[in-house]
């Protein structure tokens, strides 16, 4: 057993599984523990979490994590939290969940969404909190909830995150830390309260919210001891509350200073950089969020990032995924092969990656993904880098509107599954113009969450500190060649992306009748 009182645990609550990761004083991993969950897809506009299956999860990756690092209670000095954004579970008075909580990914509340954008001042109520109105926003899931389902929306005591009901079941509080209330849509970012207009909106008041609390708020005295136990802590082991899962991402790969541009794509994707006071897009198209009071993180996050090669890989490459598996190997590595031996550019093939809608820059939920160019000279390789490139292009174009405030970026970190492929990290590089550099921690949520916490207990030096923690695994340098490419097709790319925001809306409408008919 470990005596070294000083290990730190962060915790990240995401979309599909929540991670615990020890860290010792030096920033070095000691344990890390992963616990999924489903996330519950019943129609295509329905992505919901139980709530339950969370706190679960997380008391279970904590007690494994905490087990793994053969630590005893009193060596654990405290436990600090990253969670994913805009989620919405609405609890009745005893707590309990009145229904499975609605994730960013939810997409119930579009013609909300779009009444907001288009009637009802939208854009400035954006412009104050910082959150595109978009479905993904809790604005618009209250809205929803209170139009469309009335019954619950009354019957509702509280509505919260899902960090929100774990530290609930944990402490019997409820509090939200300025980093996720500045991505529900109702926060003003000036004044770091609930903005009144924008809760009129959504038809709530401050006390059917949480209390608003710093990222560095300290929550001690656990009033469930159980799951104290079953965590492997005491229950006076404190909890900082932390922040969101992108702000704290930044964090943890060290992408705090002016010009460092963080990009993850997993799942989905973000592109962020960290500012000092709080600012927003008169186009509405990047978030602000918190990270502490003096640091804000604007960029984009979008809907289309390796779920559209997990795609490629389901429906187009049976025979690729067989013989893979035959070697023993990643599909992956298979199609990245066969990507390779394409030229830059996809010989004028290009790909809009919007399978599932779209946040940045587009915000519009009715975006369709599509190929354009194809000819008969084009094979399944050519497709199959024109997706690779496309998911890339679109990160691309967040940037430009971020550089708009921001400048031009002076260096470049990805981070996420696709910076473990060399090829994808290359076409970063080449599209972009610019150096791409991997962090060698994967674990940037958690650690960000750690360092937030080292703050949150007296360390003012936290921040300058992650550069010693996080180290670098790969550079790659732009290829003049293929930057001159891509060049010349990203304008198309724009272009094409915004000029069909009419045709997305019919097909949309097609498709969503089909649903309604089945």
């Amino acid at each position: 057993m470990r005596s070294n009182a000083g290990y730190r645990i962060g915790i990240d609550m995401g979309t599909t599984s929540t991670k615990a990761v020890v860290f010792d004083r030096e920033g070095k991993v000691i344990a890390t523990a992963n616990e999924g969950y489903p996330l519950y897809t019943p129609t295509p506009s329905i992505a919901e979490q139980d709530p339950e299956e969370i706190f679960a999860a997380v008391v279970r990756s904590v007690g494994l994590a905490v087990k793994e690092a053969g630590l005893r209670p009193e060596d654990v000095q405290f436990v600090s939290c990253s969670s994913a954004m805009h989620s919405v579970i609405p609890l009745d008075a005893d707590g309990k969940p009145l229904m499975r909580g609605m994730t960013w990914a939810d997409n119930r509340s579009a013609d909300w969404a779009k009444k907001l954008k288009n009637e009802m001042n939208g854009l400035a109520v954006y412009r104050r909190t910082g959150t595109p109105i978009h479905p993904m926003s809790p604005i618009t899931k209250l809205m929803w909830l209170r139009y469309d389902v009335p019954e619950l929306f009354e019957q509702a005591a509280k509505f919260v995150s899902i960090k929100e009901y774990v530290l609930f079941r944990l402490f019997g509080r409820y509090v939200v830390d300025h980093s996720i209330a500045s991505a529900t849509g109702m926060m003003n970012l000036s004044r770091l309260e609930w903005d009144e207009e924008a809760l009129s909106i959504a038809g709530v008041t401050p006390e059917r919210l949480s209390e608003l609390v710093p990222t560095t708020f300290i929550l001690e005295g656990m009033t469930n001891a159980s799951a104290a136990a079953r965590m492997g802590l005491a229950a006076s082991t404190p909890f900082v509350v932390g922040a969101s899962d992108g702000v704290l991402s930044n964090l943890g790969l060290n992408a705090i200073d002016p010009g460092v541009v963080a990009v993850t794509i997993g799942t989905s994707g973000a592109i962020r950089t960290v500012i000092d006071e709080p600012a927003t897009d008169p186009k509405g198209r990047y978030f602000c969020y918190a990270l502490t009071d003096t640091k804000w993180v604007i960029g984009g996050p979008v809907n289309n990032g390796g779920v559209i090669f997990r795609w490629v890989r389901d429906e187009f490459a049976a025979s690729e995924t067989e013989t893979a598996k035959r070697l023993g190997i990643s599909p992956y590595d298979v199609l990245t092969r066969i990507a390779e031996r394409v030229r830059p550019g996809s010989d004028g093939l290009l790909f809009l990656p919007y399978l599932t809608g779209e946040r940045a820059p587009l915000w519009n939920p009715d975006a369709r993904g599509s190929f354009f160019g194809l000819t008969l000279h084009h094979q399944k390789e050519h497709m199959i880098r024109a997706v690779l490139e496309g998911v890339v292009y679109n990160l691309y174009t967040v940037m430009l509107a971020m550089q708009e405030t921001t400048g031009v970026p002076k260096r470049i970190l990805a981070t996420g599954g696709f910076a473990r492929s060399p090829l994808w990290r290359q076409m970063m590089a080449d599209i972009f113009g610019q150096n791409v550099v991997v962090p060698e921690s994967y674990e940037s949520s958690c650690l960000g969450a750690v360092v937030l916490g080292l703050q949150a207990f007296g360390d003012a030096d936290a921040f300058s500190k992650v550069a010693s923690m996080v180290g670098t695994t790969h550079e790659h340098i732009p290829d003049a060649a293929a930057s001159e490419t891509y060049r010349e097709l990203l304008p198309l790319f724009v272009r094409l992306s915004r000029k069909l925001e009419e045709e997305y809306a019919d097909i949309a409408k097609f498709q969503q009748k089909l649903f309604n008919q089945e």
